[in-house]
């Protein structure tokens, strides 16, 4: 059962060193690390981590995040985690979490079932599970954006954080996958997941929502239903 959830983006500029700007987006940062701290506040059984990638698998636990693999110019190697868990890693170790971990990734292409599904299983993994969704929201809110402007992204964007605030996650179920591919959304998978995994959630908190560099950055807290 899912007895917390938080989401956060998953950029690289949120570990201190590998973009050699330690004081980019502070806010940003400080809104991840109150999430994650009240994530595993509650005292799991595990927290799990749920994360896009080129392919949905699941990963050693007590794999090391080697952030430097996703510096600019540096190869990831395939032993390398996934970008988003790798960003996952290090927030739960800044956290003090030396818990058991569940480190799984989704693909990016995952259909909006398969993502429901893998949620719903990784709510069955124990009986008190905090789940960690990572995930970026679109990357064409701006001309300067990695995937320029799309008119579309900002109502994207907006039905996301939507969802999020008041707790209704069959709008995150319902995503187009093709809208997301075409707006760079690449936390569309793992949102889907949380839905399949918590479809209500009475309580949340909206801990960070902006689009610098013009990406959709979310960060929240989420208490489900019992």
């Amino acid at each position: 059962m899912i007895v917390r959830a938080a989401l956060c983006p998953s950029p690289p500029l949120l570990a201190p060193g590998v973009t050699g700007q330690t004081v980019l987006l502070p806010d940003l940062r400080q809104a991840c690390a109150a999430a994650v701290g009240w994530l595993v506040g509650a005292a799991p059984d595990t927290v799990a981590v749920i994360g896009p990638a080129a392919a949905t698998a699941t990963w050693p636990p007590e794999s090391v995040p080697d952030l430097a693999m996703h510096a600019p110019a540096v190869y990831a190697g395939p032993s390398a985690l996934p970008l988003a868990l790798a960003i996952a890693g290090f927030l739960l170790d800044a956290a003090g979490y030396s818990g058991p971990r569940i480190l799984q990734s989704v693909a990016e292409s995952a259909s909006p079932g398969a993502c429901q599904q893998l949620g719903r299983d990784l709510a069955a993994a124990a009986p008190r599970v905090a789940l960690l969704v990572m995930g970026d929201g679109s990357a064409r809110r701006s001309a300067a954006a990695p995937g320029y402007l799309d008119d579309r992204a900002e109502p994207f964007d907006a039905t996301v954080e939507q969802a999020i605030r008041e707790g209704n996650l069959a709008a995150l179920a319902a995503l187009d996958p093709d809208l997301a591919r075409d707006l760079l959304a690449t936390g569309r998978s793992a949102w889907q997941a949380l839905a399949g995994a918590a479809p209500t959630c009475p309580q949340t908190e909206l801990l960070y929502s902006a689009a610098p560099f013009g990406v959709a950055y979310l960060v929240a807290t989420l208490t489900p239903a019992p």
